[in-house]
């Protein structure tokens, strides 16, 4: 046994660990009991809210080092219990970790500083530092965004920088939650492989997700957890049908395309010649797109290739650098935010950055009467039963879980009743059967009226959800297909960036 491993070889043990958060009733750890071994990955997944995240605080100590509540029970790295530690500082000598937020990982003014921050403060030579940095870029695919600012990133990017980051300090010990739930396939197998070669050098990995086919695999063990307990681990071929939570399968879960469409409306999006650059760089490229009222659309594309870019003219929080966009008939470089606010609302990937209040009710009423003072409770209340939350509205809204969070941000939107909803991957880091419940609520909303506009990477949530899936490639629309028509007439299109796609259209039954 190392020196520094723990009981049974391990690097990282936690012996009957529970954990009840501050103002909380109930533990979201309950007798929790882990091991991970030198060059061993441990797969956990679980259902939204069953604890993964909490299980990730814990191992990293950070419950114990920078969190109130109630910690139970004893978590050992390298052999040495995590409260004798002298505090983060010491204990991130020895564990790396990645979270779900990426950007509050990210502080730096460019990629390469923020990769090689952490080498920085370890001390190490140049040239070691050096060869790293290279390695660790290279491996993560983001060497040719090494100049970039992280704050230009798509959020796929921003994860991979943050991925970066952590691996580059060679921790033996890694804990990654949600590493890949904003990354395309593409990126998620070039995580998957690196994640593999370091446990091959001795590196112990601990991975929290919920894209099971695609980490599980890697693993040497799957752990299942439900309502803060291991409710059962294994060989990851063993535990594939438990990791997956089923999906609600009570009825439809997509209305008849198209409900709400008023006959020959004007479009409630227009873009002509869209074009925006960051720092010179170009992020959109002659981007021309019309959105109907009451379409689902969904803008799918590899991370990078523009699409949170472009959503974000939907609503002002970004203006052409050449290139228009009308929304309901108004410039949306030309209105302020705030009344632009009343005609699009935008809801993040990451639902944290939008909730700040004390309760489930003021987060919602907050948005509202900003634009209408005046306003009542009935509207809040509305919004809350609409996505199934109401019960929860004195709750505090970190309490919730992350598909609960989800719900509220959907709600902070829908009380403004705006009339496009916006939603930048709406169901990053959700369970099947909670991302399944999110969209049954934008396929109500749209069945209503709105317009509801989806970024994602995940190519089944369009297939199965949207009425149209618009594809994007650096920078430029390289697909537009509507899937519900009549007589679908398929055209082939030359785009801006000479690729050839397909685009359907309606042909007149006449």
């Amino acid at each position: 046994m190392s020196p520094e491993a723990g009981e049974g070889g391990a690097v990282l043990s936690l012996r009957d660990v529970s954990y009840t958060y501050p103002g909380s009733d109930s533990p979201a750890l309950d007798g929790i009991s882990l091991d991970l071994r030198k060059g061993e990955i441990v797969f956990v997944t679980g259902p939204t809210g069953a604890g993964k995240t909490t299980l990730c605080l814990a191992a990293s100590g950070i419950l114990h080092h920078e969190y109130g509540g109630t910690l139970e029970g004893a978590i050992t790295v390298a052999g040495k219990n995590v409260r004798d530690y002298r505090g983060m500082a010491e204990i991130g000598r020895r564990v790396g970790v990645v979270f779900d937020d990426a950007d509050a990982q990210l502080i730096f003014t460019t990629v390469e500083e923020e990769v090689a921050s952490g080498l920085e403060n370890l001390g190490i030579a140049k040239i070691e530092m050096q060869r790293r940095l290279r390695d660790v870029m290279e491996a993560t695919g983001i060497a040719d965004l090494a100049d970039r600012a992280p704050h230009t990133l798509s959020g796929g990017q921003k994860q991979r920088v943050a991925i970066a980051a952590t691996l580059a300090l060679g921790t033996e010990i890694l804990i990654l939650d949600e590493p890949t739930a904003e990354l395309d396939a593409e990126a998620t197998r070039a995580v998957s492989a690196l994640l593999r070669r370091l446990s091959d050098e001795g590196t112990a990995v601990l991975i929290v997700e919920q894209k099971f086919a695609a980490l599980a695999a890697i693993a040497d063990r799957t752990v299942l957890i439900e309502g803060g307990k291991i409710a059962r681990e294994g060989p990851s071929a063993d535990m594939m049908p438990d990791g997956l939570p089923e999906p609600p399968t009570d009825g439809a879960r997509h209305p008849a395309p198209g409900a709400a469409r008023p006959a020959g409306a004007s479009p409630i999006i227009s873009v002509r010649g869209l074009v925006h650059r960051y720092d010179g760089i170009a992020a959109l490229r002659g981007v021309d797109l019309e959105i109907a009222p009451a379409e689902i659309v969904a803008v799918v594309g590899e991370n990078g290739s523009g699409k949170t870019t472009l959503i974000k003219h939907f609503n002002g929080l970004l203006h052409p650098t050449e290139g228009s966009v009308f929304v309901d008939g108004l410039d949306a470089a030309a209105i302020p935010v705030a009344e632009l606010a009343r005609h699009v609302g935008l809801v993040f990937q990451n639902p944290d950055t939008m909730l700040f209040a004390e309760t489930v009710g003021d987060e919602v009423a907050f948005g509202l009467r900003n634009i209408d003072p005046e306003s009542t409770e009935e509207p809040v209340d509305a919004a809350l039963r609409e996505v199934g939350l109401l019960h929860r509205k004195a709750a505090y809204p970190r309490s919730l879980s992350r598909g609960e969070r989800q719900r509220l941000a959907i709600a902070c939107v829908i009380a403004m009743r705006p009339e496009v909803i916006v939603l930048d991957e709406p169901t990053t880091g959700l369970d099947a059967r909670e991302a399944a419940r999110v969209m049954e609520t934008l396929c109500r909303l749209a069945a209503e009226g709105r317009t509801i506009i989806m970024v994602t990477h995940d190519m089944r949530l369009g297939e199965e959800y949207a009425d149209r899936i618009v594809r994007m490639e650096q920078g430029s629309i390289v697909g537009d297909r509507r899937k519900y028509e009549e007589e679908p007439c398929l055209k082939l299109c030359s785009t801006s960036s000479g690729r050839a796609s397909f685009t359907a259209s309606t042909r007149s039954p006449n």
